[in-house]
């Protein structure tokens, strides 16, 4: 973290043990806490750390010992864990579905943990809708990610003459001029991801869904009452079809891509062409920068943008552009005052001074201090999602969990010519 971060960081930990997080307004008829709080989640090893040390600080001013325990695969090892009495004070789904469905495992409402104005006064509109059940609010955001990005290589833009496209109609033609030139392929495209693979392939589905259809379109299908058989999902598919799968959008086709990891980005900084499987543009979410090689990451966080930069993907020109995201929203099984005191630090707007200063961090909140992101190109990022009109969170994540699930597996059969899509949108549409 640079020295000003460091600084920053500090006042922002001060401010909060001044102003203090008392959880709720009717605080003082909530029990006493036993000076612990426990919280699962599914942060990777950097976030999780991060995450962990501004825990720590809140935690030092408080006399609260927060523990933070990153789980491999979280919506089913909280289900684990919740069979086994083993549930924390606070967890946090990277699924909206998911979490709705542990609603009768034990969730309690957030309005009787803490109080929920002040936070959903200060979120990027939409967030607070996400974990309703039964007219209950049971989740917000603690961190979100933007994945209306394209990622691609200064350098190797350059030295091929290639330019940033702006519209769909130009970023076509870029395709067709990097197959015509052999430099490489146009896409780095991978979906393997253990048991989730697939979720890549369903934000490209989704953000086509968002921007040819609107809002509400969008969440009706969702919700199951548009089907992944109508039209209006046909037309994103072929859309997602002929951007990665026709001949030479991606190295080895669908049947590759159906293999190689969502976070090997070895290839966009790769300058062999084709014969090394150099690709020219990753969509990917902004905390695909936790997996860009150790020299990569290094530049980046020190503002230095020469193989490594970001821009907006462009609406089809049917559309109009949306922007897709994601994150992880916090739930409580339990409830007293150190609790509430956690989850309501965790939920605001002053969580991700430390996280930010990390690179992969953007908050939901549009009040966020963007100063705290450490370079112009995650500054860029965290001021898309501050600033977004248009926002949908990754619908697969708000799919109830075997819907999503059959999602990533059917979808994965279509990616590598296993299925057609109408055998993969009968076999997600059954599970409704």
């Amino acid at each position: 973290m640079k020295k000003s971060l460091r600084v920053v960081a500090a006042v922002a930990v001060a401010s909060l043990a001044t102003i203090g997080f008392t959880g709720c307004a009717a605080d003082s008829g909530k029990a006493a806490g036993d000076g612990e709080v426990t919280i699962f989640g599914g942060y990777g090893e950097a976030q999780a750390k991060a995450f962990q040390a501004e825990l720590d600080a809140f935690g030092a001013e408080n006399n609260i010992k927060i523990t933070f325990t990153s789980l491999a695969a979280f919506d089913k090892d909280i289900k684990v864990k919740i069979q086994a009495g083993q549930e924390p004070d606070i967890a946090m789904w990277p699924q909206p579905g998911g979490l709705k469905d542990t609603v009768a495992s034990g969730l309690l409402p957030l309005k009787d943990v803490v109080d929920l104005a002040p936070i959903q006064q200060t979120l990027v509109p939409g967030w607070d809708k996400l974990a309703v059940k039964d007219g209950e609010i049971y989740g917000l955001p603690v961190s979100a990610n933007v994945k209306t990005l394209v990622f691609y290589n200064p350098e190797a833009f350059a030295a091929a003459g290639y330019t940033v496209p702006t519209t769909d109609e130009e970023l076509t033609a870029l395709e067709a001029k990097i197959k015509a030139d052999g430099t490489g392929y146009p896409w780095c495209a991978g979906i393997e991801s253990g048991e989730a693979t697939g979720w890549a392939f369903t934000d490209w589905l989704e953000q086509y869904v968002l921007d040819l259809n609107g809002p509400d379109v969008y969440a009706d299908w969702i919700a199951g009452n548009v089907k992944f058989s109508d039209p209006k999902i046909q037309a994103a598919v072929d859309l997602v079809q002929q951007r990665l799968l026709a001949d030479g959008q991606v190295n080895g086709g669908g049947v590759s891509m159906a293999t190689d990891g969502f976070g090997d980005t070895a290839p966009l900084f790769e300058t062999g062409g084709k014969a090394k499987g150099q690709c020219f543009m990753l969509r990917q979410g902004s905390f695909i920068t936790d997996f860009f090689p150790e020299a990569i990451k290094a530049e980046v966080v020190a503002g230095d943008y020469t193989h490594a930069n970001v821009f907006a993907l462009p609406a089809p020109a049917a559309g109009q552009a949306g922007v897709l995201g994601g994150g992880d929203l916090a739930a409580a099984f339990h409830n007293d005052s150190d609790v509430a005191k956690v989850l309501a630090f965790i939920l605001s707007d002053k969580i991700g001074s430390k996280m930010a200063a990390n690179g992969s961090f953007v908050s939901p909140h549009a009040t966020f201090d963007s100063a705290l992101y450490p370079n112009d190109l995650t500054k860029t990022i965290g001021e898309t999602m501050a600033n977004a009109a248009v926002f949908g969170f990754d619908g697969s994540d708000q799919m109830p969990s075997a819907v999503n699930s059959e999602f990533w597996a059917a979808g994965t059969d279509f990616v590598a010519g296993r299925a057609t899509w109408a055998e993969a949108a009968a076999r997600i549409d059954a599970k409704y």
